[in-house]
């Protein structure tokens, strides 16, 4: 298993715990599929706002550190 950033969140042991039992395989297409839905909202949000696609990104970036922070990314 590699190492994973954001293990200390309080999130960190759900996620892991997950991983474990559904194999790394399935949770991975899964949380890809949640980090692409997560991203596809942000974009959907900012664009009736008339937010350009370099601060679209800078805000998704952000989203990735929060999720760091809180271990969704353990």
């Amino acid at each position: 298993m590699m190492a994973n950033k954001g293990t200390s969140g309080i999130f960190a042991p759900l996620v892991v715990l997950t991983r474990n039992l559904t194999g790394e395989k399935e949770f991975n297409k899964f949380r890809g599929k949640a980090i692409s839905l997560h991203s596809q909202v942000i974009k959907d949000f900012c664009k009736p706002l008339g937010v350009d696609n370099k601060q679209v990104q800078g805000v998704i970036r952000l989203a990735k550190k929060n999720g760091e922070k809180l271990g969704f990314l353990a």
